[in-house]
């Protein structure tokens, strides 16, 4: 389930254990928490995709109401319980939630393979990419994160970004290959160069 808004929160859950996870709970916070005692879920994680603001907000009090363990990538800023990195799997009942190092936007920048979808954070948008103009961020790992890792999955994987800027909530890999103007085919330093345009 995600919720919209600027930002997107989604929750995972096995449907028979009941164990959930938060991704980038956000300024969702009292919906999710609704969310969960409504559906009697067992919250065990909360998974920020990156450690800016607008994703981690509402950590605290998700972790406050039910205590959850917080997860990041090992170089986040987050205060975390739990250090993931490139190819780490996270359970959830029979679920398994793997995580991609995808930095670029941010150093700490992680996408979840999940089920046949791909919570991408802000790596890729529907139509666009995640800004490589910010404090941390990379042009370079930007591109390698996208050709390297995202464009590399199957085409029928879902795309759930961190925010909703594109004309739809979600799409596919497939689709934003043929149609995300970010992933047409470019060397490293074309890429470079396309970024740096105003």
């Amino acid at each position: 389930m995600k919720y919209r808004g600027d930002n997107f929160s989604y929750v995972i859950a096995d449907e028979i254990t009941k164990e959930a996870a938060v991704v980038d709970p956000s300024y969702n916070q009292d919906a999710l928490m609704m969310l969960i005692k409504d559906q009697t879920l067992k919250l065990i994680y909360i998974i920020n995709t990156h450690g800016h603001g607008d994703h981690t907000a509402g950590n605290e009090d998700l972790k406050r109401a039910f205590g959850a363990k917080l997860v990041a990538h090992r170089l986040s800023p987050v205060k975390k319980d739990v250090s993931v990195d490139d190819g780490d799997i996270l359970k959830l009942g029979k679920i398994e939630i793997k995580v991609l190092y995808t930095p670029g936007h941010t150093v700490d920048g992680v996408c979840l393979l999940v089920n046949g979808k791909v919570l991408t954070g802000d790596t890729l948008f529907i139509g666009e990419c995640g800004r490589t103009d910010l404090p941390g961020s990379s042009p370079a790992d930007m591109y390698h994160s996208l050709f390297g890792k995202l464009a590399k999955l199957d085409d029928r994987i879902e795309v759930y970004p961190g925010h909703d800027y594109g004309p739809k909530p979600y799409s596919t890999i497939g689709e934003q290959k043929r149609t995300n103007y970010v992933l047409e085919k470019r060397t490293l330093h074309e890429f470079l160069e396309f970024m740096a345009v105003p």
